[in-house]
C-alpha cells in the first residue's frame, strides 16, 4: 500500500519559515517525481514546486527564490522549505508523487497539512 505522510505545517507569522515533509513508501519514491501542491480556500489546486528522481527541480512563479524543495532518497522523504512567506501561502500543502508505470503515470497524493501565514 502506497502512503506519502506530510508533516510540518502551521501557524507562522508573515516573513517566517515553516519546512514540510512527507515520508512516502519506499516501493515509489526512488522513482518517482515528487512534488507539492497547494489548495487555498475557494481556488484550485495548484502546482508548488517538483523533484524529480535525478534532482531536477522546477517552481511556481510565485515563490522562486523564496521556497527550495529537496529529497533524502535514503530516507525516502521530500522536503519544502518556505521562508519569507506571505499571508497569500495560506492553503492546505498536498505532497504528491508521480510514478511511471510501462506507458501511464500513477498519481498519488498525502493527506494534506494545513499552513497559515497570519499576524
Amino acid at each position: 500500500q502506497v502512503q506519502l505522510v506530510e508533516s510540518g505545517g502551521g501557524l507562522v507569522q508573515p516573513g517566517g519559515s515553516l519546512r514540510l515533509s512527507c515520508a512516502a513508501s519506499r516501493s515509489i519514491f526512488s522513482v518517482s517525481t515528487m512534488g507539492w501542491y497547494r489548495q487555498a480556500p475557494g481556488k484550485q489546486r495548484e502546482l508548488v514546486a517538483i523533484i524529480t528522481s535525478g534532482g531536477t527541480t522546477n517552481y511556481a512563479d510565485s515563490v522562486k527564490d523564496r521556497f527550495t524543495i529537496s529529497r533524502d532518497n535514503a530516507k525516502n522523504t521530500v522536503y519544502l522549505q518556505m521562508n519569507s512567506l506571505k499571508p497569500e501561502d495560506t492553503a492546505v500543502y498536498y505532497c504528491n508523487a508521480k510514478r511511471p508505470v510501462q506507458s501511464s503515470v500513477y498519481n498519488y497524493w498525502g493527506q494534506g497539512t494545513q499552513v497559515t501565514v497570519s499576524s
